[in-house]
């Protein structure tokens, strides 16, 4: 609203509301800290009851405690799920419509633009016709004997259309589609986050222990864990959600650290924003449903044992 607002009465000074920059930035904004405040009010809707003492009202009126706990499910999701969509869908209408014209290039930043819209095949074409710009546009793939910038090999020229579509995503709004993927993605975030929050607060029943235990989660040992490869604890650090998360990044939204693609996942053209080597497409999926399905098993086992 206050971009909207400066570029309205002074338009010389403050560029359009809607660009690239702005929009991986609100979008990783939005999900590191929608899943801190969804796993708050998970945490919340888990203890209250416990906490203000009417928890055995609930028991006593003979209703399965296995229920009680289900019903905070939709409810729950029922209030974190609309909102993330409305700030997103606001955040899309900002950058379609009062965003910067889409360029016709791709800069490379070696002073070399290349056309845009390319696929691999057509981006292979135009570095076999431009070898000495190619050279510069893509410095780390030479190949001598045969013109400076011509992919010699297949991997040569998937690295090559990988760094192209790198530097296309950070220069261009995404695609209405791109968007829709992302916004998917969004939502599995927060949603995670409030089931892994209410099976937590069940577990512990403790709103404040289990706010600050999953909020170090997110901001302190998944950042850690996606970034930087232990010794011999790979596949302990794939087991984190938020691992399996950023290698599940769509491909349109860069990574909160910046830089280049990754080595990500494949669902939703995702290419990660991961320091360690990605995993399986099924063992991603399997952290991520196996989250989901361990802390509320947890958080309902909790409930239905608890004395009342």
């Amino acid at each position: 609203g206050l971009r909207l607002a400066f570029h309205l009465f002074d338009p010389a000074h403050y560029g359009p509301a809607g660009n690239p920059d702005t929009f991986d930035a609100i979008t990783n904004l939005a999900a590191e800290f929608g899943f801190i405040i969804a796993a708050v009010i998970g945490a919340a809707a888990a203890t209250t009851d416990l906490n203000d003492g009417v928890f055995r009202y609930l028991v006593i009126t003979g209703r399965s405690r296995l229920a009680l706990y289900l019903a905070r499910i939709p409810a729950g999701l029922a209030i974190v799920i609309p909102a993330i969509a409305v700030a997103f869908t606001m955040l899309c209408l900002v950058t379609a419509y009062e965003g910067v014209p889409q360029p016709t290039t791709v800069s490379m930043g070696t002073g070399v633009s290349v056309p845009a819209q390319l696929d691999q095949a057509q981006l292979t074409t135009w570095v076999t016709a431009h070898p000495h710009q190619a050279a510069q546009a893509f410095p780390g793939n030479p190949v001598p004997g045969s013109g400076p910038g011509r992919p010699a090999t297949a991997q040569n020229a998937a690295n090559e259309y990988s760094t192209y579509t790198a530097a296309e995503n950070a220069q261009f709004n995404p695609a209405a589609n791109e968007m829709f993927k992302i916004g998917l993605w969004l939502e599995l975030e927060v949603a995670i986050g409030f089931l892994v929050g209410l099976g937590l607060g069940a577990l512990t029943g403790q709103r404040t222990l289990s706010t600050i235990l999953l909020i170090g989660l997110e901001i302190i040992v998944t950042p850690v864990l996606a970034r930087v490869r232990i010794p011999y604890f790979l596949n302990g650090q794939r087991l984190d959600v938020g691992v399996a998360m950023d290698q599940l990044r769509p491909a349109a939204l860069a990574p909160a650290s910046g830089g280049g693609p990754g080595p990500g996942g494949v669902l939703f053209g995702g290419r990660g924003a991961l320091g360690i080597p990605s995993m399986p497409t099924w063992a991603m999926i399997s952290v991520i449903v196996g989250w989901i399905v361990v802390w509320s098993v947890l958080g309902a086992w909790r409930m239905m044992t608890r004395d009342a």
